[in-house]
């Protein structure tokens, strides 16, 4: 991208305040994990902001940072979604989190390709989460491979998500300017 994605501007908002946003329009509490001297655009007070504990561990490690959050909060699951889904649907993560009953982690799968940030996962995982990072196996889905996880399909998101715009995340300029015009830029659009 060439700078920080959670400072992009989307309409009125930050990437990442939009991507806060609307999560809160679904779950509670919710935390964010940044990196260690990572600087985050102002975020509502009631958002709890955690670092990472060690430097370069990938999602995984922000993954461990908060489900111990949330689970302290009194959670037992928790959607995680990276700052760069900017067209997040509210009704796509409550779908997400009906379909993790009896399961341990419920990943959307697409084409054969898992989108591990953007997923449930339960708190009971952290012990399991915690080997994995212990044993510098840093990667989501090694998660999946030990854990009962359900592969979500689009059909079963197809009546909240259509297009599953949920799934975009933003890597490049041309990602973010396609972002900018199905998300038409307003603080509302992609709440649902």
């Amino acid at each position: 991208m060439g700078r920080p994605k959670e400072w992009l501007p989307f309409g009125p908002e930050t990437m990442l305040r939009r991507v806060v946003r609307l999560l809160g329009e679904a779950v509670e509490p919710v935390v964010v994990v940044a990196a260690a001297g990572q600087e985050l655009p102002e975020l509502p007070g009631d958002v709890a902001v955690l670092r990472d504990r060690e430097e370069d561990r990938g999602p995984l490690e922000g993954i461990a940072v908060g489900l111990a959050a949330v689970r302290a909060r009194g959670a037992e699951a928790a959607f995680v979604a990276s700052c760069d889904l900017p067209l997040l649907k509210p009704a796509l993560v409550r779908r997400m989190v009906e379909l993790a009953a009896g399961y341990d982690v419920a990943v959307p799968r697409v084409e054969g390709r898992d989108h591990p940030l953007a997923a449930v996962y339960r708190t009971g995982l952290l012990s399991r989460v915690e080997a994995l990072l212990e044993a510098d196996r840093l990667r989501p889905f090694f998660l999946f491979d030990e854990a009962p996880t359900r592969r979500v399909t689009p059909a079963e998101l197809a009546d909240v998500d259509p297009t599953l715009e949920s799934l975009v995340n933003v890597n490049t300029p041309a990602d973010y300017e396609r972002a900018l015009e199905c998300g038409d830029s307003s603080p509302l659009s992609g709440a649902s």
